[in-house]
């Protein structure tokens, strides 16, 4: 169960619902829009909250409009459509499972794992069973770690790194701006899951999606394409315009790693998901639908209009 605080929430007068994470690369994605700078794009309500607690929400069917891991579009595709753009694909920016450097007491692990096949039997902490980076980190294990792991525990991805840390438990499988900061914690990246992926299958790695209610109508589906794309570019033109927005919502998330987070999530995959990026997400889902991790797609299940 996730301890982040209540969402926030603006409220806007018969304004599309919408909810996406305050990470730095939604927050710089969304400025434009969020602030009425796109011409003819509808107005938004927006909701903050991390993306557990979105993936909850689509499945309930709660939003017009939200953010969440390509892991649960399996669940949600017959209420919600894929839109083809706003969303977070890369290169290089897969999650990491961390354990503690050896010699920190305790940490045999590390040195155990240096093929990787020590993790077998180990208890490692996930943010999501329900994310993509849970299904990367499946898929990765099914490849290398033969055996298997042992226990899983999820807990809010802030809450990993100190966890692997104090030694509570083996592992842990870390996201977002946690590729820059593990190294504070003491910890050591026994591997990296977008890396097995690119390897593995030559294509980006599928993380966050931006999904809508079917019910809304093709006209409008196309408007909010069309306005998702229109803020993207104009975060890219003016990139000091999304700064306060970044700011506000970031934390206490130091600004230089903050624009690095932006620039590693923010790419050409976000304008537009394109042949590749339709590719990975197809891929990724058919792949954890192999290992019964989740329902198997419908053929045109991710076609934006249908």
């Amino acid at each position: 169960m996730s301890t982040e605080p209540a969402p926030k929430t603006t409220r806007t007068e018969a304004a599309l619902k919408i909810a996406y994470s305050p990470c730095p690369n939604d927050t710089f994605v969304f400025d434009a829009w969020a602030h009425g700078r796109v011409p003819g794009a509808p107005a938004l309500d927006v909701t903050f909250a991390d993306i557990d607690i979105t993936n909850g929400m689509a499945e309930r069917g709660e939003f017009d409009v939200l953010k969440v891991s390509y892991a649960v579009l399996p669940w949600v595709l017959d209420e919600y459509a894929l839109l083809p753009c706003g969303g977070a694909l890369g290169r290089g920016c897969g999650p990491l499972v961390l354990t503690r450097r050896p010699g920190d007491g305790g940490a045999s692990l590390p040195e155990r794992s240096r093929e990787l096949g020590g993790l077998t039997g180990a208890t490692v902490a996930v943010p999501s069973e329900k994310s993509t980076a849970y299904l990367l980190f499946r898929l990765w294990a099914a490849d290398v770690v033969p055996d298997g792991v042992g226990e899983i525990v999820v807990m809010p991805f802030h809450e990993i790194m100190p966890a692997v840390r104090d030694g509570k438990v083996d592992a842990g499988l870390v996201i977002h701006e946690a590729r820059f900061t593990y190294q504070n914690y003491g910890l050591h990246c026994l591997a990296d899951m977008g890396r097995h992926w690119e390897e593995t299958t030559g294509l980006p790695i599928p993380l966050g999606a931006i999904i809508a209610k079917r019910s809304l109508g093709e006209d409008t589906l196309r408007l909010l394409a069309d306005s998702a794309r229109a803020s993207v570019r104009a975060a890219w033109e003016d990139p000091e315009a999304s700064r306060p927005y970044v700011r506000e919502h970031a934390q206490e998330m130091d600004p230089t790693v903050a624009d690095r987070h932006i620039g590693l999530y923010v790419n050409e995959f976000t304008a537009d998901l394109g042949e590749d990026g339709y590719a990975a997400v197809r891929g990724l889902l058919t792949r954890a639908a192999a290992e019964g991790l989740v329902p198997p797609l419908g053929r045109d299940a991710l076609e934006f209009l249908h």
